[in-house]
């Protein structure tokens, strides 16, 4: 079964807002993804989904390095630039420089990152592995940087979100309730 990308059951899965950097074959390029994950922590390592016909896909493909930076939630402008056009037609990076938002030179990649941003990790590719009509690039965090005083964007319901009220974890009596109820229903 095919999953369209705006297919009203499938636009309810929330997730980051993560901002690829890359600089290839395509020169410097930024793009959004909405599959950005922590994959690893003994190695830290972070992964994207990039479909091969982007400009992200071919300069990862050749350079083996991208950042990954997760958008702050006043970063709504910048993460709709960064989707908007191909890298390959549009230089997006002077589009937002213009814009006034700004980038720096990662320590350990070529590719800019992004001020700003509520994380940046610099990754260096590890293993690609085809997944449907993605490619996951696994990379190895070798820098990371974060504001921890800042909220990230969530993408959800096809619209941009900040995170709001927290919900409260179970109280510790229903934890135990539910731990006696792990141990009864244990396979021994």
């Amino acid at each position: 079964m095919d999953l369209k990308f705006d297919d009203p059951r499938t636009i309810l899965l929330a997730t980051n807002v993560g901002l690829v950097t890359s600089d290839g074959l395509a020169g410097p390029n930024i793009m959004s993804v909405a599959w950005s994950y922590y994959v690893s922590c003994a190695p830290g390592m972070m992964a994207v989904c990039i479909n091969p016909k982007h400009a992200t896909y071919k300069n990862i493909l050749k350079t083996k390095e991208f950042g990954l930076n997760i958008c702050a939630a006043d970063q709504a402008v910048l993460a709709s630039v960064s989707g908007m056009a191909s890298g390959a037609k549009v230089d997006k990076i002077k589009v937002l420089q213009e814009l006034g938002f700004e980038f720096y030179t990662g320590s350990q990649i070529k590719p800019l990152m992004i001020k700003g941003a509520s994380m940046n990790a610099e990754c260096k590719v590890v293993k690609e592995i085809e997944i449907g009509d993605h490619t996951m690039f696994v990379g190895e965090v070798v820098d990371l940087k974060a504001d921890t005083s800042k909220n990230s964007l969530v993408y959800a319901n096809g619209k941009y979100w900040e995170l709001g009220k927290q919900i409260e974890k179970p109280s510790e009596e229903k934890m135990n309730e539910i731990k006696a109820l792990l141990e009864k229903f244990s396979k021994k």
